[in-house]
């Protein structure tokens, strides 16, 4: 079965003003659309046909730079859509197990905003910011180029993507031109911390324990 451009959950106007809508219109419909439409090409007629995308991402080094490129183009927004929320934005609530988690292991909320701020603004290029989980049920900042992911068996740190920024200069230019720094800052306004919590729990079966 084909890889689906999925449908964000909210409207393409309900980030604003921190995501415009102009942005998240062409984002979406234009540039995950041709990741996803790409991939299908890629794969099209070969044995990676009906297989999760983590699967094949997780191998991604014995396949094509379509599958790595468009691969992690397709898994990265549609994880991008699900993280961020009108709802969302501020700290999240300390009887979360996220909010736990980064302060065992970054000590407090504020370093891990610094942590992960350095890792979106330091990115030179197109790339993406990353909080992860490692092997060990920890979390990790990092940040990877291009498409590329940490579940990727090429990624310098390897690991559980539970939170992700599109620093592709795509994904903000209309509206903070070079200006990154803003870009990064304003994402903090509508980071969904109930769903990144769930996917921390989902990486973690041991989370609850916290």
């Amino acid at each position: 079965m084909a890889f689906q451009l999925p449908d964000l959950p909210y409207a393409y106007d309900a980030l604003e003003p921190h995501v415009d809508a102009r942005t998240m219109e062409i984002h979406h419909s234009k540039h995950h659309n041709g990741y996803t439409n790409k991939l299908n090409a890629a794969i099209e007629g070969t044995e990676l046909e009906g297989m999760k995308i983590e699967d094949i991402l997780a191998n991604v080094s014995k396949y094509s730079m379509g599958v790595r490129n468009n691969g992690g183009g397709f898994y990265n927004h549609k994880l991008f859509w699900e993280i961020m929320s009108p709802d969302g934005g501020g700290e999240p609530s300390e009887r979360m197990n996220i909010h736990k988690a980064i302060v065992r292991d970054f000590g407090s909320f504020e370093n891990f905003k610094k942590e992960f701020s350095a890792a979106a603004g330091t990115r030179f290029g197109s790339g993406w910011a990353w909080l992860c989980v490692d092997s060990n049920d920890h979390l990790f900042v990092t940040s990877t180029p291009n498409q590329d992911n940490p579940l990727m068996d090429v990624a310098e740190q390897q690991g559980t993507p539970i939170l992700g920024l599109d620093v592709w200069e795509h994904a903000y230019y209309l509206n903070y031109q070079n200006r990154r720094p803003d870009y990064v800052s304003a994402f903090f306004n509508v980071i969904n911390w109930h769903e990144v919590t769930e996917r921390y729990n989902n990486a973690n079966p041991g989370a609850s324990d916290l």
